[in-house]
């Protein structure tokens, strides 16, 4: 499982020219289910996710959570984190689960931050989604998640 986390001061998902989501001040998080990707890896990112200090404290250091800062975060499903480019000029995209298995398990990581007290709001998973934000920092944090550990 591969996540891309931004601190965001707003960020939106738009489909079809409606907008499906939107939050201000928070994350917008990116998520990649690989094949193999477990239950346990979807709450060892929520987890880490909840938890992890890239907000600014009082002396402007990144030492605060999301929670701290009464933030909330947009989860969007993308599968082409996974994109292998290695060779020829066409990503191939093998190493992503299939839609039975990843819709579940993004599903899990939204409730895991739900239940952890943190606003939640999604993309629609399997859509074609115009997500803007503004990136603020830029902050941009890279989460590799597997066998319930981040690396």
């Amino acid at each position: 499982m591969r996540a891309v986390a931004q601190r965001v001061s707003s960020a939106s998902v738009t489909v079809d020219g409606a907008t499906v989501a939107a939050i201000e001040h928070g994350m917008v998080v990116l998520v990649g289910v690989a094949g193999g990707d477990t239950a346990a890896d979807a709450d060892t990112l929520a987890d880490k996710l909840a938890s992890i200090r890239i907000f600014a404290d009082d002396q402007g250091r990144m030492n605060r959570a999301v929670t701290d800062v009464a933030g909330s975060i947009l989860v969007v499903s993308q599968f082409t984190l996974l994109a292998d480019a290695a060779r020829g000029r066409r990503p191939s995209f093998t190493a992503a689960a299939t839609p039975e298995v990843a819709a579940p398990l993004v599903a899990r990581i939204q409730s895991g931050l739900t239940e952890r007290g943190i606003p939640v709001a999604t993309g629609r998973f399997g859509a074609r989604m115009a997500v803007t934000l503004v990136n603020d920092g830029p902050v941009t944090i890279l989460l590799d998640v597997s066998g319930g550990r981040v690396r």
